[in-house]
């Protein structure tokens, strides 16, 4: 039973806090990523949140001490110290996380000790992530990984080298390359990208992230509030970012090089650099619009993607006529209540709300992923993934491209078409 709960949790927050700490902190590439727990535990692994990497790809191993009857007996401190000593001699990475879970939390393992005396005897951080599945929610889990980063991690070395434009991105796990994307955005108007934190990153990058010139919080939920909390630490401006829709790309890279200029770096390139985009994907654009227009959409997602991917499909002639709000922040909440009104706003985002309101008609297409698609296809409404299990980056210019391109693809499909006709009989 107790095992369960570390794989269910609160079900309007997504989970529990093992599960939280251990998505925020994993797509930190270079590191490893150890479950101190039964083996059931690790079934949140890198495949619930498919992140991409530019490079080193150990955040992909699935790694437990998988504990059994005679480690609660007699503890499983022995044990996850031999596994830290034969990681390290396998693997040798710059650091390893290792995550408590509810069986050796409710048993008494020290897992702060092991660690600490781990990290003495292997010449390297082992870091404790305590945030076992009894403690919480997923969100209070991803505070507790923003935690970490911020007392353990973030100003324990200096950067190799220091820009006037230094940035650091926080809050984008890169699922799909996205944080990969924003990245090359960002460079491409001048910026230069210190440490993306946690996806993409790399360890020796996040250690000396508070030598950035700018924080920018691509997500208010991803690791509770860690952007204000660096922020009011080492003193570096920080403001809120989108990157989900071509108008709120330009708004973030504009306001970003107000920020910096302000500082007294030059970013001459950025002005330039937008408008050459915008023009870009507005001819990218012009042939998928009449095929889209018009059409009410039905928007399943979270997090600052609910009001950024409204005004997106607004600018795009569409009418988001019902969205989910469940997971999102009050500051997004109150920025979707601005883009579609509160009575588009689902008060009930269960699976039964959702089929209830396509049953109702008047839904021509629906975004999101997990059980909605079922639903949606159970309805015979269109549906394009745009959650965690995608594969198309929806940030940035291209990103805004892709997304209008998937929609039109799927409302020009004859299956949906097939599903709603009458039958032949």
């Amino acid at each position: 039973m107790t095992e369960r709960r570390c794989g269910s949790g609160p079900p309007t927050l997504g989970g529990c806090a093992f599960r939280g700490a251990k998505l925020a902190l994993q797509p930190i590439v270079d590191a490893l990523h150890l479950v101190h727990g039964p083996i059931m535990c690790q079934g949140h692994g890198w495949e619930s949140r498919p992140t991409a990497s530019p490079g080193p790809t150990l955040h992909r191993f699935a790694l437990s001490t998988d504990i059994g009857e005679l480690d609660l007996i007699f503890g499983g401190a022995e044990r996850l110290a031999t596994t830290l000593d034969a990681l390290a001699a396998r693997y040798d990475p710059p650091a390893i996380f290792v995550y408590q879970t509810c069986l050796p939390g409710m048993t008494g393992d020290d897992l702060e000790s092991v660690c600490r005396a781990a990290s003495q005897r292997l010449a390297r951080p082992i870091l404790a992530v305590d945030a076992p599945g009894f403690s919480g929610g997923k969100l209070a889990g991803a505070s507790t990984a923003g935690q970490v980063l911020l007392d353990h991690v973030i100003g324990t070395r200096e950067p190799d080298v220091r820009t006037a434009a230094d940035v650091v991105l926080i809050g984008d796990y890169n699922v799909a390359g996205e944080a990969q994307a924003i990245a090359r955005l960002l460079e491409g108007a001048g910026f230069c990208v210190a440490a993306s934190i946690p996806g993409g990153g790399r360890f020796g990058d996040v250690a000396g992230a508070h030598r950035a010139r700018l924080a920018l919080s691509h997500c208010s939920q991803a690791l509770g509030d860690l952007g204000e909390r660096f922020s009011a630490r080492w003193n570096v401006p920080h403001m809120r970012a989108s990157f989900y829709g071509a108008a709120q790309t330009s708004r973030t890279l504009r306001a970003a090089a107000a920020r910096l200029a302000a500082q007294g770096a030059v970013l001459a390139r950025c002005e330039a650099f937008v408008a050459c985009e915008e023009k870009r994907l507005e001819r990218r654009l012009r042939p998928l619009r009449p095929r889209l227009a018009g059409r009410r959409v039905l928007l399943m997602t979270g997090g600052v993607k609910t009001w950024s991917l409204a005004r997106q499909l607004q600018s795009l002639g569409m009418e988001v006529v019902a969205c989910a709000a469940h997971k999102t922040a009050p500051e997004d909440r109150a920025l979707l209540r601005e883009a579609i009104g509160e009575a588009a706003i689902m008060p009930d985002a269960s699976l039964a709300a959702l089929r209830a309101r396509l049953a109702g008609g008047g839904v021509d297409i629906a975004l999101g992923g997990g059980g909605a698609r079922h639903e949606a296809a159970a309805a015979g409404v269109p549906w394009v993934e745009i959650n965690h299990e995608r594969r198309m980056a929806l940030t940035g210019y291209d990103g805004a491209y892709a997304l209008a391109a998937a929609m039109a693809d799927a409302l020009d499909r004859p299956n949906w078409r097939a599903l709603k006709a009458a039958a032949p009989w």
